[in-house]
């Protein structure tokens, strides 16, 4: 199916292929073309790595705990370093960006997520696990941020389908390392180690499609001599004047993307746990979060596309809210019982995440202004969803059970719906924050 999209999207890319076999055909035309192809690769390829360092850590949470040594506390430190990692680090991909050119920035991103899986689990120490996790969620935040930039400035007539492809190749990367982390052990000598050390070998393939674009760092495909006046001036590239914070639409989707990223990685990093404490086998925990991490697959390209054509994207926020609250009440009641049931729900409430990025692309109206705004929603995002996945771990921790987390999950629901609503409201960051300025 993964291939089948990514031949879709790069159909106009072959065409124009094809058209430089005829007369009077540019060189530069056959560049842009396979320019265009190599970037939906990598596009791809990045999203499939942007959260195996983080579920196939969930599915081996217990395991990673009685190796170091950890309390329930420390665990949930450990759960939160994702996020924090992505507030940090993520603010700086524009500036990196604008310096380097996204590609470069990428590039080094995927490297990074490289060393650090491969350092995280030989490290012999808490201390020296938080750091090799730290090196690969730098890399991941970058990609993060620049993704809905490269999607804007690439694919600016399909921002929905091709933010929908990434959000897909995203889900099923997480999914997967969810579901094969447990049995993949097993397989090759049950040491945790090698469990999540494999999963460098995948980023490190990521890392090949944008060494070609490394020296690229134009914004986009180059531009055609004829439209060559279109492209923005240096003044917009190298300091765009938007003042994000004085949009209210920016913060309302700063806010959506801070509760939905905390729901997220509360599932990611704690749902396994839960099911286990409720009698789940570990490798069937591991399924079970694979099922919720598996149904962002579709949902994740068939939401964007369905949010670009309303003028109002409020009513799929809400939506995927009451799944989420019906999967919480779930866990409560039944948590082994209807653990198929709540896995499927909750996973359609994470898809709030292919939604976030899709309004990014939609409430800004220039490529600059996409570039402020990812950067600025999600590292604000980031930074609100760091105390979530920790503070689970504490109330874990001092109740002996899970009624007191899964509480502060549902009361975190209510909020993001709200903000979710006003951040779907049809209107972009630029005119707001004229209009206050």
């Amino acid at each position: 199916m993964m291939g089948l999209m990514v031949g879709k999207e790069t159909e106009t890319a072959t065409t124009a292929t094809a058209r430089t076999t005829a007369p009077g055909r540019s060189p530069a035309t056959a560049t842009r073309a396979w320019a265009t192809r190599l970037v939906v690769v990598g596009i791809v390829l990045s999203a499939v790595n942007l959260r195996p360092a983080i579920t196939s850590l969930g599915a081996l949470l217990e395991e990673v705990r009685d190796g170091l040594g950890m309390s329930g506390s420390v665990a949930g430190l450990l759960t939160s370093v994702p996020p924090l990692c992505f507030a940090v680090f993520g603010v700086t991909a524009p500036r990196l960006a604008r310096r380097f050119g996204p590609a470069a920035v990428v590039c080094a991103g995927m490297a990074a997520v490289t060393a650090g899986l491969l350092i995280r689990p030989y490290a012999g120490s808490t201390v020296g696990f938080l750091a090799g996790s730290a090196l690969a969620l730098m890399g991941i935040a970058v990609s993060n941020v620049l993704m809905p930039v490269i999607v804007k400035r690439w694919f600016p007539d399909r921002v929905g389908s091709m933010t929908g492809l990434y959000s897909m190749a995203l889900a099923a990367g997480t999914s997967v390392a969810a579901a094969v982390t447990v049995p993949l052990t097993g397989a090759l000598g049950g040491s945790w180690q090698t469990g999540l050390a494999v999963w460098a070998g995948l980023a490190a393939v990521a890392v090949l499609p944008w060494i070609p674009l490394v020296r690229d760092r134009d914004r986009g495909p180059a531009p055609a001599p004829a439209t060559e006046a279109e492209a923005p001036a240096p003044a917009e590239r190298q300091e765009p004047a938007l003042r994000i914070t004085r949009s209210r639409t920016a913060w309302a989707l700063a806010v959506f993307f801070g509760l939905q990223a905390t729901a997220a990685y509360i599932t990611m990093g704690w749902m396994a746990q839960i099911f286990r404490d409720a009698g789940v086998s570990a490798s069937t925990a591991g399924l079970l979060l694979a099922v919720t991490m598996a149904m962002g697959v579709p949902l994740a390209f068939v939401i964007p596309r369905v949010a670009t054509r309303l003028p109002h994207q409020g009513p799929i926020v809400i939506a995927l809210g009451v799944c989420g609250l019906a999967g919480y009440a779930g866990l409560y009641l039944a948590p082994a019982g209807g653990a198929w049931a709540w896995a499927v729900l909750l996973g359609i409430s994470n898809c709030a995440f292919p939604l976030a990025l899709t309004m990014v692309g939609m409430r800004a109206r220039t490529g600059a202004g996409v570039a402020q705004l990812s950067a600025f929603a999600q590292s604000t995002g980031y930074l609100i969803s760091i105390p979530g996945p920790l503070l689970v771990g504490v109330l874990y921790q001092h109740s002996g059970g899970w009624g007191l987390p899964i509480a502060l999950m549902v009361g975190l629901m209510i909020p993001q719906m709200a903000v979710g609503v006003l951040a779907g409201r049809d209107r972009v960051v630029e005119d707001e924050a004229a209009a206050t300025a």
